[in-house]
């Protein structure tokens, strides 16, 4: 199972439910209009692989259970830009604890943002936490496929196609937001890292204290 926070309009969820049908993708965000556009198209094409869930994140943990989920893809958040917002990102430490609680032990979490700020912060908190840091570049569009990560048993779904081929693909989804940023000439941040399950995640003057 692989989840799509802040899916928007589900364009990963349904795009990698269409490359992996021996996996199973969930879509989540808050607001209904928006996702009704992925939830549309994933029965238009009759995908028995997908889901859609109407939630705030914050209660996330009320639907899955320990190991159910295998990956996550959280693209193009809201960055909650300054400081003082920064425990609301979807990367700050009381989520990536939220996610510890059932996401497989040392699971992959991607980040796919057009913001610099969001970017840095999640990586100097991976980094500063000890997280295995497996990607991390500000022009993903431009980056060797074959660099995206993904867990073994992901890979072992991917049947009757070369795996590079999958890959590339993936790389090139574009998200509605996306799409907009990139028309304007902005590059687009990625980066994947590992979560530990005993590793319990602070900010790192936390850790000072």
């Amino acid at each position: 199972l692989i989840l799509e926070l802040a899916c928007g309009k589900g364009e990963y969820t349904v795009a990698m439910a269409m490359l992996i049908p021996g996996c199973n993708f969930t879509g989540i965000d808050i607001k209904g209009a928006r996702m009704w556009r992925g939830a549309r198209t994933a029965h238009e094409k009759q995908l028995k692989n997908t889901a859609f869930l109407r939630t705030r994140i914050e209660f996330i943990n009320s639907y899955f259970a320990q190991d159910e989920v295998n990956e996550i893809w959280i693209t193009f958040p809201d960055p909650h830009p300054g400081k003082r917002n920064s425990n609301k990102r979807l990367t700050c430490p009381w989520f990536l604890n939220t996610y510890r609680n059932f996401l497989t032990d040392r699971g992959i979490i991607h980040l796919k943002t057009d913001n610099a700020e969001l970017f840095s912060y999640t990586e100097k908190l991976a980094a500063d936490n000890g997280l295995e840091i497996l990607v991390s570049t500000n022009d993903m569009h431009s980056m060797d496929p074959r660099q995206i990560p993904m867990s073994e048993d992901i890979m072992s779904k991917i049947k009757g196609r070369p795996v590079l081929e999958i890959l590339t693909e993936i790389r090139d989804v574009r998200t509605h937001y996306e799409t907009m940023f990139m028309e304007k000439g902005m590059k687009i941040n990625y980066m994947a890292f590992r979560l530990d399950r005993e590793k319990f995640i602070t900010h790192g003057w936390e850790k000072q204290e």
